[in-house]
């Protein structure tokens, strides 16, 4: 047996008190007098054997009761396997759940409310001078430091419901370097969580020797649950007034199917699309959604389901750009090509920019969606690079060569961006053989296509380097040469020709095709902000360039809420930097001074909306040191841990047994007689 506070046995010299009272504790006779032996009144008779044992009785009740008294203060224990260090002044580590999953409800009410309850009753179970740190999904700086235990218990009170999801590795990390600090302690991990899979870890986590790590389970209902995970517009450019076609997908991550699952489009406050939906148990499905007639500027979006009683991923938020005008940049020699210009005069919405290569405003280059390059003898070195960067962004490039190419200047430009190159001129007359119809560039361009089309001819053409792998022609010479061709790169598409538009080298200019292909892969172009951002991701937001100064901050504003974040200026864009500030999901407006310059939306990390949990056999492969997993019931955490931590606690017996022998004290005064019946004696 141990003590965890030896220091109040010396109070056991208390017990020479009784002992002294009852050795000078003399009994004192009362005097009779009498006048007459006749008149003898009658003597009470004790014996004094009764009387000795009734005191001795009394003394060792006190005595016990006093002694056990003072042991219940030492509070006596058998040692258990973490009782090492009872008695020092430890650092205790507590990670409370907060994250989304942690509002479903069990008998107990919320997860979250449990877990504060929990984290209180670990918080009791240490002694006073303890330190400890309150960690929470958030990682707030606040929390990086010890606290006593009511300041401990304050903090608890305070912890709220957050949009971030840790892992299981991420957690005990950040616990374990907080009590590195304070290595002249012994530190204790405790983690209540409901732990979701998405905590899990491919490999078991590294922790320090000589921390303790509990875990501490909550058991929640098993409830359905359908959330949308993401969203995608088919058109990259959109137009005022015209149809847009909204995929969606939908996840259900229960183990029964969802039946009519409704969900609404809103656009700037206005329904715009209605539908039902039936999802099968633990798939992902996507539905369509068509809707129209949006006016230019920005569209504030929100899907919303109703799929009760998980309500916490209910809604999505995106949003995107109508605009009055898609601006085209035209790069030429320093004569306008008539072919490209006539092109981008037949329809308003475009409004196209012709400038010489020497000329180039490098800075705007990401203003533009598109940016098409002909007749241009020689690349510069400057220009290529910034072109380069452009496309790497998600910009459109399209490239015709002119008549006069030089052919290095463009290889380093179009093999930088992994696109093909012009090698060398062929003179021939033969004709396009075929359409590349299942590219995106072709889809909704052809009614019926006929089985013998008219496809341009060609008279000389530069023969491209065909060893660029994931190119994809969209139009082809006989032998699949490539005619027309386009490449990915990066964010950003590279479109290539093989010919200079003019008739010297093909009728393409005037072919009937000419004009629609050019406006599909204008309308395909485009590289605008993602129409969603998801938080707790810090992810940096990059946005077209805005120019600022000291007084003039850009901020994102929801309403009452207004966030500055960390701005920087790039060529070309500006990248936004969030932290942790942005908490709530919604859409903001990116604000400088009064003027809205773009509308960004922030939706909920999707991972707290699988509401599957791992079990002890998982918990103990990835923390194969710590303890075993302690499952919340309807009993007390307290006597768990201060069994697991200091051993078997004999204090409670204590008192018991020094109240027992109290009251044995006051039975024996009470009701131990000593005294015998009255006895008569004549004189």
């Amino acid at each position: 047996m141990h003590f965890l506070y030896p220091a109040f046995l010396f109070a056991l010299l208390t017990l020479a008190i009784p002992v002294l009272i009852h050795l000078f504790n003399f009994r004192r006779y009362q005097k009779v007098y009498f006048s007459n032996v006749q008149f003898l009144k009658e003597i009470q008779e004790q014996q004094s054997h009764r009387r000795n044992l009734k005191e001795r009785l009394i003394l060792a009740s006190r005595l016990l009761a006093l002694t056990f008294l003072v042991l219940a203060f030492s509070k006596p224990y058998f040692p258990g396997k973490n009782s090492a260090n009872a008695g020092k002044q430890q650092a205790i580590s507590v990670f409370v759940d907060n994250s989304y999953s942690m509002e479903t409800l069990n008998r107990e009410g919320s997860l979250l409310d449990e877990a504060k309850r929990r984290a209180k009753e670990i918080a009791s179970a240490y002694s006073i001078n303890d330190r400890f740190q309150l960690l929470t999904q958030d990682f707030q700086g606040k929390h990086q430091r010890l606290l006593s235990r009511d300041e401990f218990n304050d903090a608890v009170d305070t912890v709220k419901i957050s949009p971030q999801s840790r892992s299981l590795e991420q957690i005990i990390n950040r616990q374990q370097s907080l009590l590195a600090m304070h290595r002249e302690q012994p530190g204790s991990i405790f983690v209540i969580s409901d732990f979701q899979k998405n905590m899990a870890v491919s490999r078991p986590v590294k922790t320090d020797t000589g921390l303790r790590i509990s875990l501490v389970q909550l058991k929640a209902s098993k409830l359905p649950n359908v959330a949308v995970d993401s969203v995608a517009l088919l058109s990259a450019i959109h137009r005022p007034g015209e149809s847009e076609k909204l995929v969606v997908r939908l996840h259900n991550y229960a183990d029964e199917t969802a039946e009519k699952i409704p969900m609404k489009l809103l656009i700037n406050g206005v329904q715009k699309a209605l539908g039902s939906y039936t999802v099968a148990a633990r798939t992902v499905q996507y539905d369509t959604l068509v809707f129209s007639a949006l006016l230019p500027g920005w569209q504030r979006a929100e899907l919303t389901l109703q799929d009760n009683p998980v309500t916490f991923d209910n809604q999505f938020y995106f949003s995107f750009n109508v605009r009055q005008q898609m601006p085209v940049l035209l790069i030429d020699g320093g004569t306008p090509n008539p072919y490209l210009k006539a092109v981008f005069r037949a329809d308003p919405f475009f409004a196209a920019n012709r400038v010489p290569d020497g000329n180039v405003d490098y800075a705007a280059l990401n203003t533009y969606p598109l940016i098409i390059l002909s007749d241009i003898n020689a690349i510069s070195t400057g220009l290529s690079q910034q072109l380069k960067s452009y496309v790497s962004k998600g910009g459109t490039l399209l490239v015709f060569p002119s008549a006069e190419v030089d052919l290095p200047s463009y290889k380093e430009l179009l093999h930088g961006l992994s696109a093909g190159y012009p090698e060398s001129l062929a003179a021939e007359n033969i004709k396009v053989s075929g359409l590349n119809l299942q590219n995106k560039v072709f889809k909704n361009i052809f009614e019926d296509f006929p089985q013998n089309p008219d496809l341009p001819s060609v008279k000389k053409y530069y023969k491209l380097n065909g060893s660029t792998n994931g190119a994809e022609n969209l139009m082809s010479l006989p032998a699949r040469v490539p005619f027309w061709a386009g490449y990915t790169s990066g964010k950003g598409k590279v479109y290539v020709c093989a010919v200079a538009l003019n008739e010297d080298f093909s009728n393409l200019p005037r072919h009937a095709l000419f004009v629609p292909v050019m406006f599909r892969i204008a309308l395909l172009s485009g590289h605008d902000q993602p129409l969603f951002y998801t938080l707790g991701r810090n992810e940096t937001i990059e946005v077209q360039p805005i120019q600022t100064n000291e007084k003039q901050l850009l901020k994102l504003v929801k309403d009452r809420l207004s966030i500055i974040p960390e701005t920087r200026q790039l060529e070309g864009s500006t990248l936004l930097y969030m932290a942790d500030q942005l908490q709530e999901p919604g859409v903001y407006n990116l604000q400088k001074q009064d003027s809205t310059v773009a509308v960004l939306a922030f939706n909920d990390n999707r991972s707290e909306s699988d509401l599957s949990y791992l079990n002890g056999a998982d918990l103990a492969k990835m923390l194969p040191k710590a303890n075993p997993v302690l499952e919340a019931g309807k009993g007390s955490l307290k006597g768990s841990v201060t069994e697991t931590n200091f051993g078997l606690q004999l204090w409670k017996l204590c008192i018991i047994l020094a109240l027992i022998f109290l009251g044995l004290e006051i039975l024996v005064i009470r009701y131990f007689k000593t005294d015998r019946r009255p006895v008569s004696q004549p004189v």
